[in-house]
């Protein structure tokens, strides 16, 4: 039986007359940028080497899962862009992969992953889920309490915006817990270190990416987390990837000496570069986002999910899509906007069920096979869980979202 509770007020993320404070979103290079980018394709491009590097990432993206995948994402300061590469990973999963994605908010504290995957208000936050939800509940009865995002995504708000609310670990457990049946990848925007719930989500997530600020006291003291991680087990490094980000044009940090530094104990570092269209805030609009910043975000979901499947260094997937080697920088940055996306390469997970045999969703294990995470799905066919239907009316009330 359903625990009842009160029926929470929607509120607006942002006052109305805060609009007027925001200016024209721009895009994230200058047209100059973009003018000689331009030109250097057309005198050096190489069509067939970007091809492979696209559908080398596509398919590490979408490589299916027998169990859902969950990816942490924390950082040591607030300032990092913490949300800011959360949000980009839900985005980028959600556009790639045809099964259900999740974001949700371990930040309550005036967390902006709401902001940024273009929630107007909240209603129901991870507290009043962990009260109301059920086994029984379809995926179409949970959508009602969850926020749609562009691509088909789901998002879970840690608040509504009000100083004081707490999550303890209880709740995180419960919402993680028993959202994880429904949504093959969930991406979780964490508190900043050393908090509660940021150092539980290390430890139970099945890879991790700590946001570095690209500067030297930024790099510092993420060395001295990936440091304390090494410690509490020597198996996290490998499924961490550690994200500089760039705040401004230019940090002066020199990335490669960075790298070197980040590199330990097999944690993967790639560099998120500045992008106009990040550093002025507000929603994130792919269409928007600099050709450099929609590669990178590509190459950080690629190295995250190849992460979360491995499930160790000793596990590791070789082929298309497979992660680097430990201590490696990676591949090349591919050219991965998300109107390049290659359909998914089948593979065989060493953990999954033999053929004919289900998995824990009740699916065939054949990877391919209907219901299997990842599969290709025919055009206007439904995903194996009804594809990401409109959010229907609220279960306690109130008119649809």
């Amino acid at each position: 039986m359903r625990r009842s509770s009160p029926t929470p007020v929607s509120v607006p993320l942002m006052p109305p007359e805060m609009d007027a404070l925001r200016s024209r979103p721009r895009h994230g290079e200058s047209v100059a940028q973009r003018a000689g980018r331009a030109v250097r394709r057309a005198i050096a491009s190489s069509p067939a080497a970007e091809t492979a590097a696209v559908t080398e990432t596509a398919y590490a993206i979408q490589q299916p899962v027998t169990t859902g995948r969950q990816i942490s994402v924390t950082s040591i300061r607030g300032g990092a862009g913490k949300s800011t590469v959360a949000a980009l990973l839900a985005l980028t999963y959600a556009h790639y992969r045809a099964d259900p994605v999740l974001a949700i908010e371990a930040d309550p504290a005036l967390g902006t992953l709401p902001h940024r995957l273009g929630a107007r208000e909240v209603r129901w936050s991870g507290t009043d889920l962990a009260q109301i939800v059920d086994p029984s509940m379809l995926i179409t009865d949970l959508t009602g309490y969850l926020i749609p995002f562009p691509g088909g995504g789901w998002l879970l708000p840690g608040s509504q915006g009000a100083i004081g609310t707490r999550l303890d670990i209880d709740t995180y457990r419960v919402v993680m817990t028993s959202l994880r049946r429904y949504f093959a990848t969930t991406v979780v925007d964490c508190e900043t270190l050393p908090a509660e719930v940021a150092r539980t989500a290390l430890v139970t997530t099945q890879a991790r990416v700590l946001v570095s600020p690209a500067t030297p006291e930024g790099v510092a003291a993420t060395r001295s987390v990936l440091d304390w991680v090494g410690g509490l087990h020597p198996g996290m490094l490998p499924t961490t990837v550690v994200v500089l980000s760039h705040v401004s044009p230019d940090s002066g940090l020199d990335v490669r000496k960075a790298t070197e530094h980040l590199g330990i104990g097999g944690a993967t570092v790639l560099p998120l570069p500045y992008d106009r269209h990040l550093a002025a805030g507000g929603a994130i609009r792919t269409e928007l986002l600099g050709e450099r910043t929609l590669q990178a975000a590509a190459r950080i979901a690629a190295e995250a999910m190849n992460r979360a499947v491995s499930r160790g260094p000793g596990r590791q997937r070789t082929g298309p899509g497979a992660p680097t080697a430990p201590g490696s920088t990676g591949r090349p940055a591919p050219d991965t906007h998300p109107s390049t996306a290659a359909p998914a390469a089948p593979h065989t997970d060493p953990s999954a069920p033999g053929p004919g045999h289900p998995t824990s969703y009740g699916a065939p294990s054949g990877y391919g096979a209907p219901g299997a995470y990842g599969a290709p799905v025919a055009p206007g066919h439904p995903t194996p869980y009804g594809g990401h239907p409109t959010a229907p009316a609220d279960p306690h009330g109130g008119p649809p979202r």
